[in-house]
């Protein structure tokens, strides 16, 4: 593989020495692009565009062709794993992601096998592949999984939720069943994301999407812990370089010195946090990605630049920052925004480096 012709987004996450700081946005490749939608179209449904390798490469280019982003991340969905499990993942028109066979009841929860993920999960690693072949070094690749505890919200609630309450229930009255439920996912997910690591991609994401609507007791017993399993069974160098872990709990401010204390090489943070106490509390130890409100987007570009230079300015001088959003890009953002993000970064961020 030739060398990176742009490491930033890596060194950052390692706090190394850059000359600006990095951005990428979680959901880049996605429906508020033009060309993504035109692509979805004629993959006829969402799992044929996430299926084939070729889609799935076309629209984890598209955004890089727009913007001058510092890492791709692999197009996928995190329901992949639970879908290699059997539980058949389908996508109501309007209602998103479902299963037709959520685990509702002891049988079928003990029936729960980690899948072969060298089959199950083959068209994921190919894309990864033919994705790093197309890049040609010019910017990372990021690889990414659902937590255990996010993927069993979905298992177990069939699709999304207002309240959880199938799977917070069984949370507190069956915790033995939800533990076999998280702990066959932590060993897929552990394997899913080695195998994504061994097709060639640079830095994997855990997010835990659903991890902030526990209490901190049961965050630490059915989320926390399983997160650092999996950081623990995770490949951390391949082809001769390291490869940074980053794990992302939506609403997850209040437990940023334990997430940082399981290992993992950076930590997401979402928009509630001030990234500068981010960083005074955890920054010696771990990498801070984030934190824009995805909402900003909505507003002009001069107010989308000052936003910018006041994260930048938040976070201060110094590596150890890669610029996102504190969630994903909306459906109904404007790519010319976009544009001024990633351009506003960039600019106003090499004033908080050393040059190199």
């Amino acid at each position: 593989m030739a060398s990176l012709k742009n490491d930033t987004f890596l060194r950052a996450l390692q706090r190394q020495p850059t000359p600006y700081t990095p951005v990428w946005i979680m959901r880049q490749a996605g429906r508020y692009l033009p060309e993504y939608n035109a692509t979805r179209k004629r993959a006829g449904s969402f799992l044929g565009l996430a299926k084939n390798p070729n889609y799935a490469t076309e629209v984890t280019l598209q955004p890089l062709a727009r913007f001058p982003l510092d890492a791709a991340i692999l197009f996928s969905d995190i329901l992949t794993v639970p879908d290699a499990m059997g539980l058949g993942l389908y996508f109501a028109e309007g209602e998103g992601p479902k299963f037709e066979r959520p685990l509702r009841d002891e049988a079928a929860i003990k029936k729960l096998t980690v899948p072969d993920v060298g089959t199950t999960l083959r068209y994921v690693t190919d894309a990864v592949s033919q994705i790093r072949r197309a890049l040609d070094g010019t910017v990372p690749l990021i690889g990414f999984s659902g937590s255990p505890y996010t993927l069993a919200c979905y298992m177990i609630e069939g699709g999304g939720s207002a309240d959880f309450r199938r799977i917070k229930t069984m949370l507190y009255e069956r915790p033995d069943l939800l533990h076999h439920i998280l702990d066959i996912t932590a060993q897929s997910v552990i394997a899913y994301l080695n195998a994504q690591i061994q097709a060639g991609v640079q830095a994997v994401m855990i997010f835990d999407t659903w991890g902030g609507s526990l209490s901190a007791a049961a965050y630490q017993e059915f989320s926390l812990a399983y997160l650092k399993r999996i950081i623990a069974g995770l490949t951390r160098e391949h082809d001769g370089s390291r490869v940074p872990s980053i794990v992302f709990t939506k609403g997850g401010g209040l437990w940023l010195e334990d997430i940082a204390a399981i290992g993992c090489d950076a930590v997401g943070l979402d928009w509630t946090c001030d990234i500068g106490a981010a960083r005074a509390r955890i920054g010696a130890t771990v990498a801070l990605q984030g934190n824009l409100d995805p909402i900003t987007l909505f507003a002009q570009p001069a107010a989308i630049r000052a936003q910018v230079g006041q994260v930048l300015a938040s976070y201060g001088h110094g590596s150890g920052h890669v610029f996102n959003l504190g969630h994903g890009v909306s459906q109904f953002t404007n790519p010319d925004h976009v544009a001024a993000l990633v351009d506003a970064v960039h600019d106003l961020s090499h004033a908080y480096h050393t040059p190199t």
